[in-house]
Order: C-alpha cells, then sequence, then structure tokens
C-alpha cells in the first residue's frame, strides 16, 4: 500500500467554486498528513455565503485504507462541528487555516492484520510492549485475530515455538478502551489522548470499530 501512487482527489459533490476549491485544499491537506490514503471523500456542510464570513457548517470525510504515523486504518468516517476558516490564504492558493479548535465525533476502524502490522513497527514498540505485558505477562504482542466476535492476542514467550495466546472482547470504559477476558475480567486498557473520548467499542464486520469523538487544536 506505502508504493503505491496516490489517487487523484476525487471530485467534490459541493457546488459552487469556492466550496469545491475548499474542499480539494482539504483533500491535499488530508492526504500530506498521511503516509497513505486508498481513497477520500470530503464533504462541506453550509453555503458559500456564510463560507465567505469564515464560517462553514461542518465537514464529513470518509477514507479508506489510511495509514497515519504508522497505524493502519481501514475505514475513517468523521463529521466535524462547524469551524472557522480564514478563507482568503485558501483562495491565494495557500493551505486551509483554522482559527478555532473544534470537536469531530465518527468511527474509525482496524483489521487485525492492519493492527497486527502497526505494533509491529518501531514506532509503537512501546505500546506493543504495554499490552504484552498488560494482557498476556511477556511482550511484544506478535499477532492479532478477529474471528466470532473474539479478539485474540499472541505473543512469543522466550524459549517457546508456540505462541501464547488469549480470547478477549473490547469495550469502551470511561473514554478509553477496556480489554477482558471472556469470563468478563479486566486484563488491559488502551492508553488515551486526553483529547479523544471513546463511546463504543466492537467487533463487526472483521474489524475493530471504535466511536467516540475528539477535540482538535489548530
Amino acid at each position: 500500500m506505502a508504493g503505491a501512487e496516490p489517487p487523484q482527489p476525487s471530485p467534490s459533490p459541493n457546488k459552487g467554486p469556492v466550496l469545491q476549491l475548499l474542499a480539494s485544499g482539504l483533500q491535499i491537506w488530508i492526504r500530506s498528513q498521511c503516509e497513505a490514503v486508498g481513497s477520500l471523500e470530503v464533504q462541506l456542510h453550509g453555503s458559500t455565503l456564510n463560507l465567505l464570513r469564515g464560517r462553514l457548517d461542518g465537514v464529513s470525510l470518509m477514507a479508506r485504507q489510511v495509514v497515519y504515523q504508522g497505524l493502519e486504518i481501514e475505514l475513517v468516517e468523521l463529521k466535524s462541528d462547524p469551524l472557522r476558516i480564514q478563507l482568503g490564504g485558501v483562495l491565494r492558493g495557500q493551505p486551509v487555516q483554522l482559527e478555532h479548535a473544534f470537536l469531530i465525533q465518527g468511527l474509525v476502524a482496524f483489521t487485525a492484520v492492519g493492527l497486527s502490522g502497526s505494533l509491529n513497527r518501531p514506532r509503537w514498540q512501546e505500546l506493543s510492549d504495554h499490552l504484552g505485558e498488560q494482557l498476556l505477562g511477556l511482550g511484544p504482542l506478535r499477532q492479532l485475530r478477529i474471528a466470532r466476535g473474539v479478539l485474540v492476542v499472541a505473543a512469543e514467550a522466550q524459549g517457546e515455538t508456540q505462541l501464547v495466546e488469549l480470547e478477549t472482547r473490547p469495550e469502551a470504559d470511561e473514554g478509553s478502551v477496556a480489554i477482558r477476558d471472556l469470563n468478563g475480567q479486566l486484563r488491559g486498557r488502551l492508553p488515551m489522548d486526553p483529547n479523544i473520548r471513546i463511546e463504543r467499542a466492537s467487533l463487526e464486520a472483521d474489524m475493530l470499530q471504535l466511536r467516540g469523538e475528539a477535540r482538535v487544536t489548530p
């Protein structure tokens, strides 16, 4: 995926040249923040008149096969709160500049293959070690699988040829993701950025799906 030529931004469904220009600028900015983006759709909510006044009612986006900071994300669906935008720079071909912090709500989904690949990268080694110690008493995590509504985590014990495995189920708890074994015992918890709150965690369509909100500060 990393070596593939990124596709050109898809045409925006928004009407009006100013909204189309801004949508294209947002697509370019989003792609510039990621190592890879398979597909990306951006939709702006609001009128050209309000946009000329520096206000946008919100932005919706859907992206697939995203790699962000070494983390492989299969699906992203997000919608923002109203935004204040400095439009003058955009009209002069400059990057989008946002004036205030804002909230986004939505969904991110991960495949087991994507999570396994991400946790085996040096950037996420500390998290892999942390989860391995929490869940299995050894680390790092080597493999994750999702089957029949269960997340199977596996690590390698020194001197053993077979991986040590644990069947788990994730759930949202106090804004983070708690990982419990099939008996309901808490085995681990994902460390969470204080600006992110997870409201629902589930295993659906062979993916780990997280729903919640995040506060974004420009």
